[in-house]
């Protein structure tokens, strides 16, 4: 054996090392999606593709969501160290014993809103009175309650409320006047099923002063007393960021890599794009130091929707305060 093939083992030898050292010192987090891979999620997994939880010494996997999977009982079964929720059905998991906190709110605004055919008569909130509206249970009712009980309708006497699943078929075989969408999904199935935009009228609950937060980052609270968890998690809230940041600038790119994730393979580059441009609406402080920043107010009127929703009973019985949320993350992370 030469020297120089010596000399060469030792130093493949020692790389080798060196990338095992590496492996080994990342820290691992885990985070569960709240549904299968979407724009949605973009920033995640954009952050993922570029290195950039790598870059902040982060191992993590990303869990997609589904219909059988419940992000709430993956934290408290602990698969989880993180995870994506909307804050209703976060609150009420809180109030029935897994202590969840708000970490991060990547959405500050509501994706969520009423859409309706003009045809049926709907063109203004009073307009809603004797129709048919198609409405997702299962912790999407609370702020379609709170607007109708603002309006003074009640279900069953002044309109006529339809269990909608998860599709927009009862728009389109007008079973219903109007139907629940989400800016980025549902309300683009529409067109893509042959409306067009002139022939609906929507009403975003964020414009009715009745929305609810969505998509926010979510810990257990006892984590939080560990300083070595919050300086993880703030590594991770950092290289998430960029990532969110790349995906908002970068729709087409971003949506690349959404699919790339999609097992399925049903997803295409241009849905995921559309879909990323409005899920970028919903993100109104990216690019600036505030992204991610749960504002203390809307989290006050989310809390207030809640305990207040009419048409049954409320969503939470007890009002959390402030603890249900966290800026201790969010502040290391801005550091």
């Amino acid at each position: 054996m030469t020297v120089h093939s010596v000399f060469r083992r030792l130093l493949l030898a020692a790389v080798s090392l060196t990338f095992t050292v590496q492996a080994l010192a990342a820290e691992k987090v885990t985070l569960q999606l709240k549904w299968l891979p979407q724009a949605q999620f973009a920033g995640y997994y954009v952050a993922q593709a570029k290195g950039y939880y790598k870059d902040e010494g982060l191992d993590v996997t990303i869990k997609p969501g589904g219909t059988d999977i419940s992000p709430v009982q993956v934290i408290a079964g602990k698969s989880a160290d993180v995870i994506v929720d909307w804050m209703p059905d976060a609150l009420a998991a809180r109030e029935a014993g897994v202590p969840l906190v708000n970490i991060a709110q990547i959405f500050d605004r509501s994706g969520m809103m009423l859409t309706c055919r003009k045809s049926s008569g709907v063109t203004t909130p009073a307009d809603l009175k004797g129709k048919t509206l198609g409405v997702w249970f299962g912790g999407n009712e609370y702020p379609f309650f709170n607007w109708m009980n603002k309006l003074g309708y009640k279900p069953g006497v002044d309109i006529n409320v339809l269990k909608q699943g998860f599709n927009v078929d009862p728009l389109l075989q007008n079973q219903a006047a109007c139907i629940s969408t989400m800016n980025y999904n549902e309300y683009w199935q529409l067109i893509d099923a042959g409306m067009k935009k002139e022939d609906l009228v929507t009403f975003p609950y964020e414009d009715e002063g009745v929305s609810t937060l969505e998509d926010g980052l979510y810990v257990l609270g006892p984590n939080l007393k560990d300083k070595a968890f919050v300086a993880k998690m703030a590594k991770f809230l950092k290289a998430s960021y960029k990532g969110w940041n790349e995906a908002v600038n970068h729709p087409e790119e971003a949506a690349k890599i959404v699919v790339s994730e999609d097992a399925s393979g049903s997803a295409t580059v241009a849905v995921q794009q559309r879909q990323m441009e409005n899920v970028a609406k919903l993100i109104t402080n990216a690019n600036t130091p505030k992204i991610g920043y749960l504002d203390p107010a809307a989290y006050r009127r989310t809390v207030d929707v809640l305990l207040n929703s009419g048409g049954g009973s409320p969503v939470i019985k007890k009002d959390p305060g402030d603890s249900a949320m966290s800026h201790v993350v969010w502040d290391a992370a801005a550091k």
